[in-house]
C-alpha cells in the first residue's frame, strides 16, 4: 500500500511535535511514513526522496522546519507536490522557524502552518482536506471530525 503521506524532520528531536501529525493521519486512517532527513547533513537523499515521492503514491507532504527551516522549502524545489511546512520551537521560540518558512520565494510554494503541536495537527488536517478532494471516505470522516469539535464545544460549561 502506498503511503499518502510523508512526514519528514531534520532530526529525531522533532518527532515529539511531529508525532502529533502521525497521530492525526492516523484518527483518519491515512497511510504516512515518517523520516528523519537533513536539508543540511543529508542533502542528496533528502532531494532522492522527494523527487521519487510522487512515483511512490504519495500526494502530500509535510516537513518539520527547525531553524533555518529549509527542509519544507528544498522538498518544495524537489517536487510539485503541496508541501505544508511546520515551523518548529527553537532558540527564539519558533519566530526564525516561522518566519524562515513563509518568506519562500515566488514561484516555490510551501504551505506554513503554527508553531508547535498546533502547526504539526493542522499540517496533518489540512493533508487530509487536500485528499478529501478525490476521497469521497475521507471527506465524510473530516467532516465527523468538525462536527464532533463543534459539538464538544458546545457542550462546554464555566460554571
Amino acid at each position: 500500500m502506498a503511503h499518502l503521506v510523508n512526514i519528514l524532520m531534520g532530526s529525531k528531536s522533532d518527532w515529539e511535535v511531529m508525532k502529533n501529525a502521525s497521530d492525526t493521519l492516523n484518527q483518519f486512517g491515512v497511510s504516512h511514513e515518517c523520516r528523519v532527513l537533513s536539508a543540511h547533513r543529508t542533502p542528496h537523499e533528502t532531494a532522492q526522496y522527494i523527487t521519487s515521492a510522487e512515483g511512490r503514491g504519495v500526494q502530500v507532504v509535510i516537513a518539520a522546519a527547525g531553524g533555518a527551516a529549509h527542509l519544507a522549502g528544498v522538498c518544495a524545489a524537489h517536487t510539485l507536490l503541496p508541501v505544508l511546512g511546520v515551523p518548529m520551537e527553537s532558540k527564539l521560540d519558533g519566530l526564525d522557524s516561522l518566519l524562515s518558512t513563509v518568506q519562500m520565494p515566488g514561484g516555490i510554494p510551501v504551505g506554513t502552518l503554527a508553531i508547535g503541536k498546533a502547526g504539526a495537527v493542522n499540517a496533518a488536517l489540512l493533508a487530509v482536506a487536500i485528499l478529501a478532494l478525490k476521497d469521497a471516505d475521507l471527506k465524510v470522516k473530516l467532516k465527523k471530525f468538525r462536527e464532533d469539535q463543534a459539538a464538544k464545544v458546545l457542550k462546554e460549561t464555566l460554571s
